[in-house]
């Protein structure tokens, strides 16, 4: 099938005048990747309720925007309930490396999941984040992809500020060249910026502002998680939207019909 595609993607371009050869590679090799993505997200080893979230959080597309490999070492910054855990890990169980790195009660969840499915999940590799000295950590230079989806406000509400460290670490993991991949809830700019320490949202300019102040070079922004219905000013900020519906059964309809948070996707690069 992805020979198949990879044909059919180099014959469509190659009827249009404006593609070069270097083009032509290029987007066939990226339909190619996506193939790979989609086969990995299609398993059928998937949680269910996972699955659930895929219309929310566009898997396929944005691990594809992220340009990550099937050989890539890929570090995911706080895996969590490990929805890309399931995704990423047997991805690169062939030839690549996962990495899943949180403190150790951040880690439980995906230890489960790797206690229930050794076999499965038998590639993951573990690490402090952030590492403090003697901390197993990812060694410096080895990713060619860090990814954290939804944990920058973590680092930066109320009296915390760790943005800082959090993008120095993931910086010093990556390979020169190496890609760090954002997916946040987004704050819009015109907010208060108070809200970022209150209400999980972020501006897009805050987090460009950290990683850049670490070293990395913008790349570019994407739309995939973009949705349109939220309105980011809710009484218990982005918990009050799914999954978390921190609100119970109060406008519990209201809330469903918004869907999850609209997110910022940016792609950062470490200096080659």
């Amino acid at each position: 099938m992805r020979n198949v595609l990879l044909a059919a993607t180099a014959l469509g371009l190659a009827s249009c005048s404006n593609y070069g050869t270097e083009d032509l590679a290029r987007a066939a090799g990226a339909a190619v990747l996506e193939d790979l993505i989609a086969d990995a997200v299609g398993s059928v080893t998937r949680s269910a309720a996972f699955v659930e979230r895929d219309e929310y959080r566009n898997p396929v597309e944005t691990l594809t925007y992220f340009g990550v490999q099937p050989t890539d070492t890929v570090v995911e910054i706080w895996p969590g309930g490990g929805y890309y855990t399931q995704i990423l890990s047997p991805y690169l169980s062939t030839g690549g490396t996962y990495y899943a790195v949180a403190s150790d009660r951040g880690l439980g969840r995906v230890r489960a999941l790797q206690e229930e499915n050794a076999a499965l999940y038998s590639n993951i590799n573990y690490a402090a984040f952030p590492a403090s000295a003697g901390d197993t950590m990812v060694p410096n230079g080895s990713a060619d992809v860090v990814l954290t989806f939804r944990n920058v406000h973590n680092w930066e509400m109320g009296d915390a500020d760790n943005g800082a460290l959090a993008f120095s670490q993931m910086y010093a993991m990556l390979k020169p060249g190496g890609t760090l991949g954002v997916v946040e809830h987004r704050l819009p700019e015109s907010a208060d910026s108070a809200l970022e320490e209150t209400s999980g949202y972020m501006k897009t300019s805050t987090v460009r502002a950290l990683a850049e102040a670490a070293g990395f070079e913008f790349v570019g922004s994407s739309e995939i998680n973009a949705n349109p219905n939220d309105t980011a000013d809710y009484p218990n900020g982005v918990w009050t939207l799914p999954p978390t519906l921190r609100l119970g059964d109060e406008d519990r309809d209201r809330y469903l019909a918004i869907g999850e948070s609209d997110r910022m996707t940016l792609k950062f690069r470490k200096p080659a």
